[in-house]
């Protein structure tokens, strides 16, 4: 029984990265001319559309030199993100499994 579970677990891993794969793939392969602009660029221009006299509230404490360190700040804050997502559910994992074990 063991055996059937392992294979049913290894066919639905491959179906989740198909879809994945299609999920991501699709909107590249069928919209190669889009820009994939992201929601503060949106919002910024939905405001002075609706109302060009709009001024911030307040203004960013320090602007990066360039996009690409912005982008790098941005990958470095999701990744941290996700490591510590990741560590509080193996330590979790870790403490279910060692309380099983006693």
């Amino acid at each position: 029984m063991d055996k059937q579970m392992s294979v049913k677990k290894g066919v639905s891993n491959w179906v989740l990265i198909a879809i994945f794969a299609l999920i991501v793939v699709f909107p590249l392969a069928f919209n190669r001319t889009g820009e994939y602009g992201g929601a503060d660029g949106a919002a910024e221009s939905a405001i002075t559309e609706s109302n060009p006299d709009y001024v911030p509230w307040f203004n960013s404490l320090w602007e990066p030199p360039s996009g690409e360190i912005e982008s790098l700040l941005f990958a470095l804050q999701a990744s941290l993100g996700a490591a510590v997502i990741a560590y509080y559910f193996g330590l979790m994992k870790g403490r279910k499994q060692g309380a099983s074990n006693r």
